[in-house]
């Protein structure tokens, strides 16, 4: 009930913002409309106080005042659409300079006439249903033929669009009808609300006790950060500091209670604290309350000074107490289950008594579901607990379902499969291994399994101790509009990347967010901190993700408002009517089944009145048709996310779509889309995202009636090219304007009316503007919201330059980044190098500039980064120098000069401390410069981060490198030589200055090419590396090969082109005791030695080797030596798993392999003298992937693949392979082989098949029992025809056919498998090239990638 009055309270709100509007309210408030405007909007007012004041209060048994709210949301939703249409009306007006929707038309004639055309045109009835205007002609159904609208919808001709027309008499009728319904609701709800006792409180959330004991026997996985935590908490990591707080964070279920049960029973914590105490906190964060507890649980001492009553001492009394119990003891508290914690100062208060003793190493472990709460009480990395592994968790989840029972008869064969594709949905929650597996337990069978797996029954358990009550007692837990902000994410895929600005855009469209406070509170760090969200990064900024768990209690929470069709198998019935935003996330793979459901679904939800319609992947021609009519009626949306595959794909009414104010569009890359012309008359639109809809390359002419536009996301070209950009007066981003004077609406005043421009934006084409009036009349110094601003000349166009124009761009005074590119003139502007006013400037980028005197830099004090590229005149840089100072720069920490072809010296000494902030220094390109400080006195330079020298000759004594620990990337690259380290990864190349290998203490990879400095001692001084390439570099080996060089930490190791023999290759080996992969390439000397002791056989943790174009590795092996004999010496130890053999004519027997049990990929390629002589079968039991080819000599694989089938170690369906490349279409294609692979091969590659042209018919037979094939390759096979069956291959994703020359047709669309997602046709021949070419042009979404024979 409380969310109902959350819930109405915020409806009441948004009819209350949509009445403030100064027209919208003159219009209700008209004497011709006959309501009293003010006692409305009062009693609104009122209630909708009252509904906030109600909030907390306990009404659940109030079904009469239930019901009226829901009445009340009805009407509330009704009000706004109407209010919202008055309001499209309205703007319409005042773009056309017209009174259609004027409060009062007055009394002369012209306003008499308009009342009989309203009139008129009501009694004649509308053509639309959808709101109260008709249709103009440009936009009308023809009778009977709907598609009329699509084609005008999807029309572009560049000529204005035909505006809606505005029936008065329907809109007053209208709104007078909802405004009363709404006035006749207020007061019985009021009534209701007034009557609710102010002690009716809604009872504080209830968690069950914790304690120390231990309710899990066995900690399953955690077994690394477990043991790791015990050796901080009981080693030397907090022994320093007199208390540590270390909290233990994660989502509720995650186990975070009983890994700290673990912790504190394990012996060794026990052994090493003399007291501890466990106190379960849960909601109740009461420092009085909590003092007592702990206090009680701390033993009592001889002769207590401050002895006490526990249950009546003061606060003080019972801290002076606890201090005096502790005093020389070592402690553990652990605070369990924290929910809240009033402030930081209660905090602190509680943990007072405890930061008196005189003992070190006390610690307080804190669990908690929330980050925030970790956040505050830190004061060590917290432990975060995520789901486990998915090895330990399906060990945990068997444990579950399980008990202590043993496994049934039926497991392996019936259940296991299913309870892997369950344990895979609950995404390593332990809470939810026991929740379902007590689901699984009560019926064994795999019908019941395979139902609560497709219904996730999980979901609908209702006991305390289940996984979703436990996760909604969080969501109970938030305010009201957080619990909105968090289930309309329901609507976006499971693991969705949400953006700031696209996610908060779409909370402000569907009401949740104020616009007008939106940058007071971020609502995604708020969920963060609450633990619903995690937050993330990649190359293309930050993002933030939500659990799948907690994606299902968002979809669970949100049920009656939202729906997400995420799968086949849902069923239109199940949707309930109330649902007014619908999102379809399911992939482009449909069935019969889908398509039927969603044909009932209009008759199941109001399609008409959908508030959000979101579909988020790209769907084949079918399917976006079918989409396209089922949403035709749709009239209210705010929100449409929508793939266009064709100029037909939006819903057939969009152009009428008069409330929508966030629409983004994504199209396939390579197909032209057209903007139908009418998107320029949906005025109320806010939010217009273009970024992955590939083919626009114009807009529609009219787009700056879009008025009411605050963000457009699309390319910087696109944005280029609005014309009379400035009556968007609501814009807020621009990221570039071209100034064009050939088009009208270019000129640089469109970007005066901007007022409200922030972020970015760049300004092209200065050249075409000629006086310092025409340039001020930008007005840049008015837009404070402007953060970068760049300003560019084109050097194609060298014109003479008025100086005064740079002046007229006076950028805002708290500009932040300014770029000024390829500026003609001699002078710089009076607002840079004269009374400088952009004083809080923090970036300057100054390129292609000859101007006489450089900016004082000494008055940017706020500088930390600078970019000189291609400044002309410029020979020296530094103190007395241009505009340098010794006080200039004294916060920079980044400098750049590229593409200075004058430079010859950066000058500077040790006594200089004007760049003792560094950071960061990029030289590149200045083929004239000798010298810059770093290289004289680099001690200096503490504070150096990053340093980049490229192209710059003259540069070569560098010091010793990096020359401290904070140099964490360098590159240098000058003539051949080069240095790249970025604190993790070395690359040498030629380079030959020292390296201070003692201070690269991080880093993991190493590679060294064509250099004789660098020794194995060196890289012995790397205690992280993990990895090593040497090429060239013979050096490496030969020197220092003794017993005292050990890499323990090198795991991988690959030698390219060294020439080294087989005796000191296997000295060598014994530096890398721990090695786990080795890759030899190119090395045509060395032959593996045969020995017992030593060598490969040496590595016991060798688990990956690659021999590549070697050619005598195995010369040595003789083949009696090899095979499964007892006393057969094999090459390779036991363990390895990976072997991949390309090119050696010395891999001639397959018995070298025969002790390799382990092996989960292996790959021979072209060993032309190989045979299967001593082959071991039981090689293959564990093969995930197997490579077998030979392009010019006899191929093994039909006598390997025949082995294999004939072999009666393995039964049918216990081969494990995956992945097959073969050169033999006969060698597979065989009922024996393929009942082997059918259960879990997905990928199927033939390749250098010269043999077979077309398809036997057993071969076609055994094609079809490979039921899980997902990816099947032809690849310089010599067949004529691709396999008729292929339609019966309904696990297939992608087909590649390539340098297949004689195959000349394809099957049609209807030939190929439903399931097929991808087709690629690579240098075949012109038939085929031609009938991919037209199969991609009949149906753009399916991907189909065609390179023809060149």
């Amino acid at each position: 009930m409380a969310t109902a009055i959350g819930a109405a309270s915020w409806l009441v709100g948004k009819v209350l913002n949509k009445l403030s509007d100064d027209l919208v309210s003159a219009y209700v408030a008209s004497s011709k409309l006959g309501l009293n405007y003010d006692l409305i909007n009062t009693k609104l007012l009122y209630m909708q106080g009252l509904l906030h004041a109600s909030e907390n209060k306990d009404v659940s048994s109030d079904h009469g005042l239930h019901g009226l709210l829901e009445k009340l949301a009805k009407k509330a939703d009704e009000a706004e659409d109407a209010l919202d249409e008055l309001h499209y009306f309205i703007i319409q007006d005042q773009l056309d300079g017209t009174r259609e929707a004027a409060p009062d038309l007055g009394d002369g004639l012209c306003s008499y006439a308009l009342h009989c055309s309203h009139a008129a045109r009501h009694t004649i009835g509308n053509w639309f249903p959808c709101f109260c205007c008709s249709r103009t002609q440009d936009a009308d159904f023809a009778a009977g033929n709907p598609h009329n609208v699509t084609k005008s919808d999807s029309s572009n001709d560049g000529g204005c669009v035909a505006k809606l027309k505005f029936d008065r008499v329907a809109m007053s009728n209208k709104i007078k009808s909802v405004i009363e319904g709404i006035h006749n609701l207020c007061d019985p709800i009021s009534d209701l609300l007034n009557k609710i006792p102010n002690n009716s409180t809604v009872v504080t959330i209830k968690r069950s006790p914790t304690g120390s004991t231990v309710s899990q026997d066995k900690l399953f996985g955690r077994s690394v950060i477990f043991e790791k935590t015990v050796n901080a908490l009981t080693g030397g990591t907090y022994q320093t500091e007199t208390l540590s707080v270390l909290p233990i964070v994660g989502p509720g279920g995650m186990g975070k209670t009983t890994f700290t049960q673990h912790l504190y029973n394990d012996k060794r914590v026990e052994g090493h604290f003399t007291v501890k105490v466990w106190v379960c906190v849960s909601t109740d964060f009461d420092v009085l309350k909590l003092t007592r507890q702990i206090l009680s649980c701390i033993p009592t001492v001889e002769e207590e000074k401050y002895k006490c009553t526990i249950e009546t001492a003061s606060l003080d009394q019972l801290q002076k107490s606890i201090a005096e119990r502790l005093k020389s003891k070592r402690f553990l508290i652990v605070l369990d289950d924290i929910w809240k914690c009033n402030s930081e100062a209660d905090w602190k208060n509680l943990l007072s008594p405890f930061t008196k003793g005189e003992s070190r190493g006390n610690m307080v472990l804190v669990t908690t579901r929330f980050p925030s709460i970790a956040q505050m009480v830190e004061t060590t990395d917290p432990i975060e607990l995520g789901g486990l592994e998915p090895n330990d968790f399906f060990t945990l989840f068997e444990a579950c379902i399980f008990d202590r029972s043993k496994l049934p008869g039926n497991y392996e064969d019936d259940l296991i499969d299913v309870a892997r594709d369950i344990a895979r949905k609950l995404k390593g929650s332990p809470l939810a291994a026991n929740t379902v597996g007590r689901l699984l337990r009560k019926n064994l069978s795999r019908e019941y399994w395979m139902e609560i797996l497709e219904k996730n029954e999980w979901s609908n358990t209702k006991n305390d101790d289940d996984i979703m009550p436990s996760l909604k007692i969080s969501y109970d837990y938030l305010p009201f509009y957080l619990k909105k902000c968090f289930s309309y994410c329901s609507l976006f895929p499971e693991d969705y990347k949400f953006q700031n600005s696209e996610i908060t855009h779409f909370w402000m469209t569907v009401g949740i967010v104020d616009s007008s406070s939106q940058n007071d509170k971020n609502y995604l760090e708020e969920l963060v901190g609450n633990g619903f969200l995690i937050k993330g990064g990649d190359n293309s900024g930050q993002y933030y993700v939500m659990h799948d768990l907690f994606h299902e209690l968002s979809r669970n929470v949100s049920s009656q408002e939202c729906f997400n069709i995420c799968n086949l198998s849902f069923r239109a019935d199940d949707i309930p009517k109330s649902i007014r935003h619908l999102s379809i996330t399911i992939k482009n793979v449909y069935d019969e089944s889908f398509v039927e459901e969603m044909g009932k679904l209009r008759s199941v939800i109001d399609i008409a009145n959908l508030r959000s319609l979101m579909i988020f992947e790209l769907h084949d021609v079918r399917i976006a048709k079918f989409l396209e009519h089922t949403f035709e009626n749709i009239k209210g949306l705010r929100v449409l996310f929508i793939a266009m595959t064709t100029q037909q794909s939006l819903p057939n009414n969009f152009s009428n779509l008069i409330h929508l104010q966030y629409l983004k569009i994504s199209s396939p890359y390579g197909l032209e889309i057209t903007l139908p012309s009418t998107l320029s008359r949906l005025y109320h639109l806010k939010f217009l995202d273009l970024r992955d809809c590939w083919g626009i390359e114009k807009l529609p002419k009219d787009f700056s009636r879009l008025v009411y536009l605050r963000h457009f996301h699309s390319s910087k070209e696109i944005q280029s090219n609005i014309p009379e950009v400035g009556k968007m007066k609501h814009l807020e981003e621009l990221k570039e304007f071209c100034v064009k004077k050939e088009n009208v609406g270019f000129e640089l005043k469109e970007l005066g009316e901007l007022s409200g421009l922030g972020g970015e934006l760049s300004i092209y084409n200065l050249e075409r503007v000629r006086s310092k009036g025409e340039a001020s009349d930008a007005k840049l110094k008015n837009k404070t919201n402007l953060k970068e601003l760049r300003l560019v000349w084109s050097k194609a166009e060298r014109q003479p330059i008025d100086d005064d124009v740079l002046d007229g761009l006076h950028p805002p005074n708290n500009i932040r980044v300014l770029g000024i590119i390829n500026h003609g003139g001699t002078t710089a502007p009076s607002w840079l190098c004269g009374d400088i006013s952009i004083k809080k400037l923090e970036s300057l980028h100054l390129e292609g500039v000859s101007w006489s005197t450089l900016p004082s830099f000494e008055q940017l004090s706020n500088l930390s980064k600078v970019t000189f590229r291609n400044i002309i005149g410029m020979c020296l840089f530094g103190p007395g120098i241009g505009g340098v100072t010794e006080r200039s720069f004294t916060h920079l920490k980044e400098i750049v000069f590229e593409d200075m072809a004058e430079l010859v010296e950066w000058v500077g000494g040790p006594s200089s401390h004007m760049f003792a902030r560094l950071e960061s220094i990029k030289i590149n390109d200045c083929p004239l410069i000798s010298s810059f400080p770093f290289l004289k006195c680099s001690d200096v330079f503490t504070k150096l981060c990053k340093l980049d020298i490229q192209k710059c000759p003259g540069l070569s004594l560098f010091p010793l490198m990096p020359h401290t620990s904070t140099l964490t990337y360098v590159r240098v690259i000058n003539d051949g030589s080069e240095l790249l380290y970025n604190g993790k990864e070395v690359s040498i190349n030629g380079y030959t200055r020292p390296l201070a290998f003692h201070i690269m203490d991080k880093v993991e990879h190493m590679e060294i090419y064509g250099v004789s400095h660098v020794t194995l001692s060196d890289l012995q001084k790397l205690k992280t590396l993990s990895s090593i390439l040497c090429e060239r570099c013979d050096d490496v080996f030969s020197t220092e090969l003794d017993d005292t060089v050990l890499l323990h930490s090198v795991q991988n190791l690959r030698i390219e082109e060294l020439q080294i023999t087989g005796e000191l290759f296997s000295k060598a080996l014994r530096s890398f005791p721990a090695l786990s992969k080795l890759e030899i390439s190119e090395c045509g000397n060395l032959e593996l030695l045969p020995v017992e002791d030593g060598g490969l056989s040496d590595l016991r943790m060798l688990q990956s080797f690659n021999g590549f174009r070697c050619g005598k590795l195995f010369s040595r092996w003789h083949m009696e030596e090899v095979g499964g004999g007892g006393h057969a010496i094999n090459p390779f130890p036991t363990c390895l798993k990976e072997l991949d053999i390309f090119i050696d004519q010395s891999m001639q027997s397959m018995g070298l392999l025969s002790n390799l049990m382990s092996l989960t990929s292996l790959s021979l390629r072209d060993c032309s003298e190989l045979t299967i002589d001593g082959f071991n079968p039981l090689i293959t039991v564990n093969l995930k992937k197997l490579y077998v080819r030979n392009e010019e000599g006899i191929s093994i694989a039909g006598d390997l693949l025949s082995e294999i089938a004939r072999s009666k170690l393995m039964r049918a369906g216990s081969f494990q392979l995956e992945e097959l490349y073969v050169d033999s279409i006969s060698a597979v294609l065989t009922a024996p082989i393929c009942s082997h692979l059918a259960a879990t091969l997905h990928t199927l590659r033939f390749r250098y098949d010269q043999s077979a042209t077309t398809f036997t018919e057993e071969q076609e037979r055994a094609l079809l029992l490979l039921s899980s094939l997902q990816h099947l390759e032809f690849y310089y096979c010599y067949l004529q025809s691709l396999p008729r069956g292929l339609r019966g291959l309904s696990s297939l994703k992608t087909l590649v056919i390539q340098r297949c020359e004689k195959i000349l047709s394809l099957p049609p669309k209807e030939g190929l498998p439903t399931s097929l997602e991808e087709l690629e046709v690579w240098y075949c021949s012109p038939e085929l090239t031609e009938q991919a070419k037209k199969l991609k042009e009949a149906d753009p979404w399916f991907s189909v990638l065609v390179l023809p024979v060149v």
